[in-house]
């Protein structure tokens, strides 16, 4: 009898390990080549002047029926000048502390969302604070705003829902790269009534209790602001027109995006630039930002069908129930040098019901952040794969460095992050990078002390990210940014 049993166990057990996922077909290494990996230097900005020759034009071609439209993508800091790659980078590092930190004050304190808000006449008597903090946002684009066009750089921002650029006259204006958008200019601006079902969609909207039309507020997590008319305006991208797009025009702005003249809102909310044009991009876009320590491409953004790679790897997305401007996603666990890492489960990143916890994806946020017990766990096994590796001493925020000057090239555990429906199998370049111009590379994840992980877009570097809104899902292309 109790030889039985034992046969029935083991047959049971046996089943159930087939039924498993194969792990054993993940390799345990791959090859890192330090020497052609370098700090990003200031680059000029990949913007031809193609764009520019519309200025002041009809854009007569253009078109309001295109399924897709490209982009392109340059890095924040192409708007620096006369700063040395280790001065950009850690400046880089310290936005990135200031986006996570609001970030994670902004899931841990806003509470559930009314469907409409009534404007408070005569303006404001409080300000929805967005959580996120001055310079946040890393990618920028060109487009046009308004007839004629007027062309301008806008920060894209996927932890972001709303649109809106400094406008003319400037109560106060800070510096941007550009002359600032003048409405009276524009034969397609249309301020918004009060009564209007896009203004009682803003979270705090207010009323100009003379002209009947609507204010808008977004204050940020550092005390910066931008506030003025919300209004309906005609985009243009590469003479591709899109009417009737409803936009912060700011008047009184402080503190934000130096360079840059305003934000393109690319979160979940309905005011963001996907939510307003869901009929015209049928709910998708997709970006793929290049490794700018390797490559002089640019990065790209594309809306449309044309966004939705067919090599893209599919995780649904999950709603928050008191958020809805993160792009939450299920990850089940971490294998580093083709081993399940065993202390990293499921249930450390589970989105509770009251919308506590769990992991978005994010445009702004440079550095992966994994709850504090999920890294350790996941950093000790790294540790272990790289023992080969010469440690270096620790670096800002990176706990796990390596000596790797003189090197030609190197062997490192690889690192996968395992998604409800979708294995993504990380470059190297992708979690070790360059942080000095001596050789020094770290490992570029990072615990926290919220209960909110979120994947950075180091680690997003070379995937065609593919965010199908009707779809409900995100998807993971590897080598997208041919």
């Amino acid at each position: 009898m109790e030889g039985r049993r034992r046969k029935a166990l083991l047959f049971t057990l046996c089943f159930l390990l087939s039924s498993l996922p194969s792990l054993s077909s993940l390799p345990a290494f791959q090859t890192l080549i330090p020497t052609s990996h370098s700090l990003p230097s200031a680059s000029p900005s990949s913007f031809q002047p193609e764009s520019e020759s519309l200025i002041g034009s009809e854009t007569g071609s253009g078109s309001d029926s295109e399924s897709s439209i490209t982009l392109n993508l340059d890095h924040i800091d192409a708007l620096s000048t006369n700063r040395t790659p280790q001065e950009l980078f850690a400046s880089r590092l310290q936005r990135d502390s200031r986006r996570v930190k609001s970030i994670a004050t902004l899931a841990a304190r806003i509470p559930r969302r009314n469907a409409t808000h009534a404007p408070r006449p005569g303006g404001f008597s409080s300000s929805v604070v967005s959580g996120l903090s001055q310079g946040s946002g890393e990618y920028f684009t060109r487009l046009g705003v308004g007839t004629p066009a007027r062309y301008v750089y806008m920060v894209l921002d996927t932890g972001s829902d709303i649109v809106w650029l400094q406008c003319a006259p400037c109560r106060r204006c800070y510096s941007q790269s550009d002359p600032i958008f003048d409405p009276r200019k524009s034969r397609t601006y249309s301020t918004i009534p009060c009564s209007s079902p896009l203004c009682r969609r803003l979270d705090s909207a207010g009323c100009n209790t003379r002209r009947r039309t609507c204010l808008y507020q977004v204050s940020y997590g550092d005390g910066s602001f931008t506030v003025g008319d919300f209004a309906t305006e005609t985009l243009t991208f590469r003479r591709n027109r899109v009417k009737g797009v409803a936009v912060g025009c700011g008047h009184d702005n402080e503190g934000l995006f130096v360079g840059a003249a305003g934000l393109l809102g690319l979160g979940k909310g309905r005011l963001s630039f996907p939510g307003q044009t869901g009929r015209r991009f049928n709910q998708k876009f997709s970006y793929c930002l290049v490794d700018r320590s390797a490559s002089s491409k640019p990065s790209s953004v594309v809306f449309g069908n044309g966004a939705v790679s067919r090599t893209a790897k599919f995780t649904p997305l999950l709603s928050n129930p008191k958020l809805d401007t993160f792009y939450y996603v299920e990850l089940l666990g971490i294998s580093v040098g083709g081993t399940r890492v065993p202390g990293v489960a499921a249930s450390l990143f589970k989105l509770d019901q009251i919308g506590n916890g769990g992991v978005i994806i994010d445009s702004g946020t440079s550095v992966t952040r994994l709850v504090r017990p999920a890294y350790i766990a996941m950093r000790d096994a790294f540790r272990i794969g790289a023992k080969s590796l010469k440690r270096a001493p620790d670096y800002s925020l990176f706990d796990t460095c390596f000596d790797l000057s003189h090197q030609n090239e190197v062997k490192v555990p690889t690192v996968v992050l395992h998604f409800r429906g979708a294995d993504v199998s990380l470059p190297a370049t992708n979690y070790l990078i360059p942080v000095d111009t001596n050789g020094k590379f770290c490992f570029a994840f990072a615990g926290t002390m919220s209960g909110l992980s979120i994947i950075g877009n180091i680690q997003q570097q070379g995937f065609r990210v593919v965010y199908d809104l009707m779809g409900s899902r995100v998807g993971f292309a590897p080598r997208g940014c041919a």
